[in-house]
This record gives structure tokens, C-alpha cells and sequence, in this order.
């Protein structure tokens, strides 16, 4: 059987995020959104995305790339909420049987507004 591997990254908060006040917060988050995007555009990001937990949110955000886990780490270290010292990265290699995974085309906001629409 032939398997296909990527690469899966998680965004954790970091308990010793910084206090960012609402404009600085805005910024980053525009700064970590275009970072993602230009991953995406790159061919490097299959997909991504904000996690939802209620209960914890600990877990931020998940980013499938077709890299290495070594090149993951990498790209998603100069994302700008992690040097920051918003979220720390984990990565993990992920195996699926061949064909299981099918990506679309799809563009990524560079931004609230735009993902707002605006």
C-alpha cells in the first residue's frame, strides 16, 4: 500500500504570550494571516486554519504542509505570531493511505478585512 506524508503544524498558546492591546493585537493577527497566505501561495500550505475549542484554547491554529517536518518548523518559526512569542509551533509528520487527501484550489486571506470581506 502507498502512503502519502505531510506535515501537520499546531499553534499553541504560549502561557507566557505577551499582552498585546486591541491595536497591536489586530496587527499581529493581519501579520500572521499574510504569513499563512504567503505560505499558501508558495505551494508550500495545503491548508489552515483557527481551531475552535471551547473548553481549551490552548490549541490555536492548524496548518497541513507539504514539507518536512524540519522545513515545517522552519516556515511556521518566521510566522510573525511566533517570533512574537504568541504561539509556540509543534509539528508532526502524518501519514494517510495514497489519494485519501485532496486539496482544491483555494486563496488564503492576507487580513481580517479581507477575510471579512471588506
Amino acid at each position: 500500500m502507498d502512503f502519502d506524508t505531510v506535515t501537520v503544524a499546531l499553534l499553541v498558546l504560549r502561557p507566557d504570550a505577551p499582552k498585546l492591546d486591541e491595536e497591536a493585537a489586530a496587527a499581529l493577527q493581519d501579520a500572521h494571516m499574510a504569513h499563512i497566505a504567503d505560505l499558501h501561495e508558495s505551494g508550500h500550505l495545503l491548508a489552515a486554519g483557527p481551531l475552535l475549542g471551547e473548553d481549551d484554547e490552548t490549541f490555536r491554529g492548524l496548518t497541513i504542509l507539504n514539507t518536512g517536518p524540519e522545513r515545517a518548523l522552519q516556515l511556521m518559526q518566521a510566522d510573525p505570531a511566533v517570533e512574537a512569542g504568541r504561539f509556540a509551533v509543534k509539528v508532526l509528520p502524518w501519514m494517510v493511505p495514497a489519494g485519501a487527501m485532496a486539496f482544491s484550489a483555494a486563496r488564503f486571506p492576507h487580513s481580517m478585512a479581507e477575510a471579512r470581506g471588506r
